[in-house]
């Protein structure tokens, strides 16, 4: 994570505190430094801005790879539908390969 990346993040929210993509932006440079705080980024995005379809991969993976399998398949299954209800059809295929993936490591349990 880039602390001056983050900074000027936080400035872009300070300036639009309910701009979807600069929260979006933030929990994806938490993702891989504090977990706890992208969580919270992820939810906020989850509740705030449900028709922010980028959201749901990065949200389901993150919760995947920390064990949260139910809250993950409930994500991803959210994001499909959200994403056909808009038309989204680049983020729908992402979302299914990710999704059938993820019920493939299921399997392996």
């Amino acid at each position: 994570m880039s602390d001056s990346r983050l900074n000027q993040l936080f400035e872009f929210l300070k300036q639009d505190p309910n701009d979807a993509f600069t929260l979006y932006a933030i929990a994806i440079e938490y993702t891989n430094s504090d977990t706890g705080k992208a969580m919270e980024y992820y939810e906020q995005l989850l509740h705030e801005h449900p028709d922010y379809v980028a959201t749901y991969y990065h949200a389901a993976k993150l919760y995947a790879d920390l064990g949260m399998r139910e809250k993950a398949e409930k994500i991803f299954q959210k994001g499909l539908a959200i994403s056909l209800k808009k038309q989204k059809t680049h983020a729908y295929n992402e979302l299914q390969r990710a999704y059938r993936a993820f019920l493939d490591e299921e399997e392996e349990y």
